[in-house]
């Protein structure tokens, strides 16, 4: 296990595989749809091998290949999970989270790392959640879910990020996540004052002073959205309470004659806007790392990043356990859904009251309420047969096939993704 290799999937612009790659893997696949983010990978490590496409494509590449890998990991596409994105789950075409856990039985690394926007974080997918883990466990993995701030880990950024990780049965128990780095999070300020002064721009020390903060989620956007900008309304204001014009990305640092822009109103916007530099530096890329295509292009990869120090953190965390480093801990199980549970396990048919009652007797206490609202959850990611039963019309609940792309060659997902792929990044 001196030799730690790791095959990507869903890539983009190198922020997980720059971290990894500081943690000591090395890489023996980047797979990445988007052309530009496969340049920017050729740009900084010419020796990589980048595959270009759909990851769920046959002719891409072939998992297999990589039989044993030490680590399987990916940032699979954030939309299907957040509410901009509808939380589609299961029935959005970009929805590849399952079936990265499904390749798992085909490629079977050692360890397992996806990581997704906070949104697959909520009640509205715990049923998912848990059928993530319980395929995990069918294929001799140890799962789990946790919610990390980069600003724990050295990024002046709030960005919250859902990671799983599991690891085959002989190295679960020796991964511990990791935990927040010592001493106070950088600031803003702190972090672009020099960037900021790189033209000569006389009011940079007074700007730092005043974006002394973290800086609030960036975000890359779509391709079916315009060009870049720093966010929402509530992201923009914050912004403005730093000194930064969010309503675009400069192409240069400001000059020594750089005044703040003013609206047609007469309102003050902020002050300087950021350089893609700046961003990817508040993302957490090192100065050296470059990126391909024009200014939005290059913000788009920047902003949809899985910043490098937590990807970091994560994997010496990964390396110690898959070298089996460190001091075994007892791992407890969370069950992020147990009427999912319970009805993934039956074969016959069972009413709200049922369902309660048999939770009951496992120590799960759950009202009516609770079982219908994780029910309708339930619905939107499974097919469930519900049928009508007994004099009174109570309802009964049969859990049927999970309606996400895993790899079927007949479904939607094929249609859908090649209609729209133009407009997916």
């Amino acid at each position: 296990m001196s030799a730690l290799e790791v095959v990507e999937i869903c890539a983009g612009a190198g922020g997980q595989a720059l971290g990894l790659e500081q943690a000591g893997f090395k890489h023996r696949l980047a797979v990445e749809l988007d052309p530009n983010a496969c340049d920017t990978l050729r740009l900084n490590r010419p020796r990589w091998k980048v595959a270009e496409g759909d990851v769920a494509d046959e002719s891409v590449w072939t998992p297999e290949d990589y039989d044993g890998v030490s680590l399987l990991a990916g940032g699979v596409p954030c939309p299907p999970f957040t509410i901009a994105g509808k939380q589609l789950g299961a029935t959005d075409e970009r929805d590849l989270f399952a079936w990265a856990v499904q390749l798992v039985s085909r490629v079977k690394p050692k360890a397992l790392m996806l990581e997704n926007v906070r949104g697959l974080s909520a009640n509205r997918f715990s049923a998912y959640r848990q059928h993530v883990l319980d395929t995990l466990r069918d294929f001799g993995y140890v799962g789990e879910w946790r919610l990390l701030q980069a600003s724990w880990f050295g990024v002046p950024q709030l960005r919250p990020r859902f990671v799983l990780v599991a690891l085959q049965d002989e190295y679960a128990e020796y991964f511990h996540w990791p935990e927040p780095l010592p001493g106070p999070e950088p600031t803003v300020g702190e972090t672009l004052k020099d960037l900021m002064a790189a033209n000569g721009w006389g009011g940079a020390e007074e700007w730092a002073a005043r974006a002394d903060s973290i800086a609030p989620t960036i975000v890359g956007g779509s391709k079916k959205h315009g060009g870049a900008d720093l966010g929402p309304s509530r992201a923009k204001a914050a912004w403005e309470l730093m000194g930064v014009n969010a309503w675009g990305i400069a192409d240069e640092a400001p000059k020594p004659d750089f005044t703040p822009a003013v609206s047609k109103k007469g309102e003050v916007r902020g002050g300087p806007k950021l350089t893609s530099r700046m961003a990817a530096r508040i993302q957490g890329f090192s100065d050296e790392w470059k990126f391909s295509g024009g200014k939005t292009t290059r913000y788009r990869q920047i902003g949809n990043a899985f910043p490098p120090p937590v990807a970091k953190e994560v994997g010496l965390s990964l390396a110690r356990a898959l070298r089996k480093q460190g001091t075994p801990r007892e791992r407890v199980e969370t069950p992020h859904d147990p009427v999912y549970r319970l009805l993934r396990g039956k074969s016959e048919a069972m009413t709200a009251e049922q369902i309660i009652a048999a939770l009951d007797k496992t120590g799960v206490a759950m009202g009516m309420h609770d079982v219908e609202r994780r029910l309708s959850h339930l619905g939107r990611d499974f097919h469930i047969e519900v049928t009508e039963a007994g004099r009174e019309g109570a309802m009964t609940y049969l859990l049927r096939d999970f309606k996400a792309f895993v790899g079927q060659e007949g479904h939607d997902r094929h249609e859908l993704f090649k209609a729209n792929r133009a407009k997916i990044s």
